[in-house]
């Protein structure tokens, strides 16, 4: 199930698209894809948390068209890319959630003092 359904387009500029902090953004987003497919492989019976939580950080990052796309197209590349890899919820996939949860806080706590 794709994210980007729901998105609004808006006209934009792709120069005042970029930002200094987008490839940990980016980055954000690929982690909050792969760990919404894990999170639900593994039982944890959350619906669509992660999925709402990505929704919440394209509205407040998406400020054009071309933005939400990109931030939608890293959250599948990131559950798409764990969908191939994991059928079931394996040690690994484990390990692999308790990381990306790890580095999801790392990415947000640091984009938040880096950029207020």
């Amino acid at each position: 199930m794709s994210f980007a359904a729901g998105l609004a387009a808006e006209p934009g500029h792709a120069a005042s698209d970029l930002k200094p902090y987008d490839d940990k953004l980016m980055r954000l987003s690929e982690i909050l894809g792969a760990v919404h497919y894990l999170r639900e492989l593994c039982g944890a019976n959350e619906g669509q948390y992660w999925r709402e939580r990505m929704r919440d950080l394209a509205e407040a990052e998406g400020s054009t068209a071309l933005r939400r796309a990109k931030l939608a197209r890293a959250f599948n590349q990131g559950y798409r890319s764990y969908s191939r890899t994991y059928n079931t919820c394996s040690p690994s996939a484990q390990t692999a959630i308790t990381r990306f949860l790890t580095e999801g806080t790392e990415l947000s706590e640091a984009m938040v003092k880096a950029y207020p």
